[in-house]
């Protein structure tokens, strides 16, 4: 078994690759379904997969979230340093402070992309 990619829907493709390349994805492809939809595939440079498949559905300019979205998590080599970045070149803030869920556990935080869908950052350094 394999993980192929995820996939969501969102309202503005500009906007919505330009989070995910700031986080670090590559744009890898672009796949127009009919005059409907166009899908966006990126993923992680040097990585094979798994793959991020934005579906952008033509004339629909956002969704609601529900209640059964969590969210999708990056680990990230300074979460501190990333965040510095996301903020100064994207305007790109964090809900809240990182934190840790246990006392042993990594340093986390969330963003949310275009749509509001929450990315968890993961930090990798240890800290």
């Amino acid at each position: 078994m394999e993980l192929i990619h995820t996939c969501y829907r969102i309202g503005n493709p500009v906007k919505s690759i330009a989070f995910y390349e700031a986080l670090g994805f590559e744009k890898r492809r672009e796949l127009p379904i009919g005059d409907e939809a166009v899908n966006y595939f990126l993923g992680i440079p040097g990585a094979d997969g798994p793959e991020l498949e934005l579906t952008y559905n033509f004339g629909i300019p956002g969704y609601e979230l529900g209640t059964g979205y969590g969210h999708v998590a990056l680990r990230v080599d300074d979460l501190e340093a990333t965040l510095e970045r996301l903020a100064r070149e994207r305007g790109i803030e964090p809900e809240r402070p990182p934190y840790r869920v246990s006392k042993e556990g990594s340093l986390i935080c969330f963003v949310r992309d275009p749509d509001g869908y929450r990315i968890e950052l993961i930090d990798a350094s240890g800290r």
